[in-house]
């Protein structure tokens, strides 16, 4: 399975959970309305557990129906567009779904009260006396809020990149704290020059492009987006969890297979496919929370300065892809690669040299 498609499937069991808690207190809610002191009480027959199980039913319901339709569809078909394209498929897509548990849960409910089909005159009218209930105002009402800060919550999450959201939630950023990590820059060739070429609208539908496309092989690999720097995206993995450190060099090459397949659609609307090249390294970093209108998780060390110096050299050295030979000691196995000494390089602002490696696909491995 896809990492793309785990990460989805991870969203939605966790909406489904989330509305089965939110349906269980949504019944407690409504018990302790019941036996205050101005409340008239519950209806004649009234029964908590009964409550709660249609309370729930309904939450999973509409977890299943409405979260698949929010994780799988909403926000992957209009991931790329204004706000107000998923606040219109959101809100039809509730009234549709809302609709449609509500007849499900009475066409149940008035079969078993009157022990006969639904086509039978007394569960026909006991339907209608269901729906006739101005309970289901106030869960539309409670629902739609539901689903609003559901829908708020996962486009955060996309703002934030994958985890990054729940890191500051619960502030395992808020101390910092020192973590060794692999830092992969990115940057597109001759931007100058295809700025200029394109003007400046057109060149930023192009990184638009270019960065949507390969987010995916990014998402693939296990990378985490750090940051966009004007025609610069900065990659990062952790080197504490159990994803094989190859996976940077491997997303390099998916990045450019992806973007070679896309090659058609470059060329009709900009008439270029974009280039690129990529410097990578890793080291120790600090990784804490910073700002506070506008908070953000950032890291700092020397790392960081390192791989954008040796992405600097990619150009001077003619390569598209160097990588400091401490990293590749460290990932050891490259099989499928062909790596190349650069030799030790003294980089600008360093007082060490560093020894740098070139890695291409081997020729069997090129699709």
């Amino acid at each position: 399975m896809k990492r793309r498609t785990q990460l989805q499937f991870k969203q939605l069991a966790v909406i489904i959970v989330a509305y089965l808690v939110i349906g269980f207190i949504m019944a407690v809610y409504d018990d302790l309305a019941f036996h205050v002191n101005i409340s008239q009480g519950p209806k004649q027959h009234y029964s908590f557990i009964t409550e709660a199980t249609r309370s729930m039913i309904g939450g999973l319901s509409g977890a299943l129906l409405g979260g698949t339709f929010l994780v799988f569809f909403v926000n992957v078909k209009y991931q790329d567009k204004p706000y107000a394209y998923t606040i219109f498929a959101v809100s039809l897509a509730f009234t549709v779904i809302f609709t449609i548990v509500t007849l499900l849960m009475g066409s149940v409910i008035a079969s078993y009260q009157s022990g006969k089909p639904l086509t039978n005159p007394d569960t026909q009218q006991a339907l209608i006396k269901f729906l006739n209930n101005t309970s289901h105002l106030k869960s539309a009402l409670a629902w739609s809020l539901v689903v609003a800060v559901t829908q708020l919550v996962l486009q955060v999450n996309s703002k934030f990149g994958q985890g990054a959201f729940w890191n500051i939630i619960r502030g395992k950023y808020n101390t910092a704290k020192e973590e060794e990590r692999i830092f992969m820059f990115l940057d597109l060739n001759s931007s100058t020059a295809i700025a200029e070429r394109l003007g400046n609208t057109m060149y930023h539908s192009l990184l638009k492009d270019f960065f949507a496309d390969i987010t995916h092989p990014i998402i693939e690999n296990k990378g985490e987006i750090y940051q966009y720097v004007g025609d610069e995206i900065v990659i990062t993995w952790s080197l504490r969890d159990q994803t094989p450190h190859r996976r940077c060099i491997e997303c390099f090459f998916e990045i450019k297979l992806h973007i070679e397949r896309n090659r058609q659609k470059y060329l009709s609307k900009y008439g270029l496919v974009p280039s690129f090249k990529a410097g990578i390294h890793y080291g120790k970093v600090t990784v804490g929370e910073i700002g506070i209108i506008k908070r953000d998780i950032t890291c700092s060390g020397d790392v960081l300065n390192t791989t954008s110096r040796i992405l600097s050299m990619c150009n001077e050295l003619n390569k598209e892809l160097v990588v400091s030979a401490e990293l590749v000691s460290r990932i050891q196995v490259l099989n499928n690669y062909i790596t190349q000494s650069l030799g030790h390089i003294k980089l600008r602002g360093k007082e060490k040299e560093l020894q740098l490696i070139s890695i291409v696909p081997a020729p069997a491995t090129v699709r």
